[in-house]
């Protein structure tokens, strides 16, 4: 089984995106019958998935985990559904890294308004909490680069007609990324390790 694993490069003034350390680290990992590839993606709209897609048709994995920093969020975040919206309004509204600022614009004009994850993100929500890993299934992937990158690539998925199961992981931020803010919740980049480990695992079926 081969399975393509994507993080973010740092955006909003941040340093660091521990998602393009994960997806790096799991992909040196071993795991008996599974081939893992790992992608850094740009934080700019329809680029991120434009550059997701052309490592799709390089690799034809069987299984896509994209993933993505939830700053402020206290587990790791299986989302449900990419929406068919671009909008800074209400979150990012720095722009993405090249400074675009979409409003109110639809990813695929004439696309559906959603799309469902087709990971087993109940199952691996259990599998989480079973290994003592705080994990919750989000009904939101926001209207940033991490839905933008979730919807696009499940709409190439279902208009190429490929046997590709596909979804989108949100991890918390660092501890070291939140030394200055006390209040903001963080996980140790080892704890979201093996819960990336273990979403892998839960696929090999």
């Amino acid at each position: 089984m081969k399975v393509l694993v994507t993080g973010f490069e740092p955006f909003g003034g941040m340093e660091v995106n521990p998602t393009a350390q994960l997806s790096q680290a799991i992909s040196e990992d071993e795991i008996n019958g599974i081939e893992i590839y790992s992608a850094t993606l740009p934080v700019v709209y329809d680029l991120c998935v434009q550059q997701l897609l052309l490592k799709i048709e390089e690799i034809s994995p069987d299984v896509v985990i994209s993933c993505g920093l939830a700053f402020g969020r206290a587990s790791v975040t299986i989302e449900r559904i990419g929406i068919n919206i671009k909008d800074t309004a209400g979150e990012g509204q720095k722009g993405d890294n090249q400074g675009d600022k979409p409003i109110d614009e639809r990813i695929i004009p004439d696309g559906p308004d959603g799309l469902f994850s087709t990971l087993p993100i109940r199952t691996i929500t259990t599998q989480l909490k079973q290994a003592g890993i705080p994990a919750q299934i989000s009904n939101s992937a926001g209207t940033y680069i991490c839905n933008n990158t979730l919807y696009g690539m499940l709409h190439y998925i279902i208009e190429k007609n490929l046997a590709i199961r596909a979804g989108f992981i949100h991890f918390p931020a660092t501890p070291e990324m939140t030394v200055d803010k006390p209040n903001v919740a963080s996980m140790a980049f080892e704890t979201q390790l093996n819960a990336l480990r273990t979403i892998v695992k839960s696929l090999a079926v």
